[in-house]
């Protein structure tokens, strides 16, 4: 979560110029949104969480991740990853969902 935050100031302050020039500013935005969103799937009760957990927390690096390079880099053939990401955000909540009727 403190990333998350961070990395969300960073690309609205300091790299704000690089993002305007890449036109991906929406793309960092929503890098940080996702990340901070399943952030907080972390800190569920261990009993809740542990393969979920590593859902989200590889979701948080595939998706994320590859958006906060591709915004800030411009590196457009990450969109490639990201779905990936997205895969692993969906499976944890499945996850987190049949845990939950258990």
């Amino acid at each position: 979560m403190f990333l998350g935050v961070a990395l969300g100031a960073f690309g609205a302050h300091a790299l704000a110029p690089t993002l305007q020039a890449h036109g991906t500013e929406a793309v960092w935005r929503t890098a940080t949104l996702y990340h901070l969103i399943h952030g907080l799937a972390l800190w569920l009760p261990a009993s809740q969480k542990s393969k979920a957990y590593w859902c989200f927390l590889t979701g948080i690096v595939l998706f994320s991740g590859s958006l906060y390079v591709l915004a800030g880099m411009n590196m457009r053939f990450l969109g490639a990853v990201t779905p990936f990401g997205g895969l692993f955000f969906l499976a944890g909540w499945a996850l987190l969902t049949m845990s939950a009727k258990n």
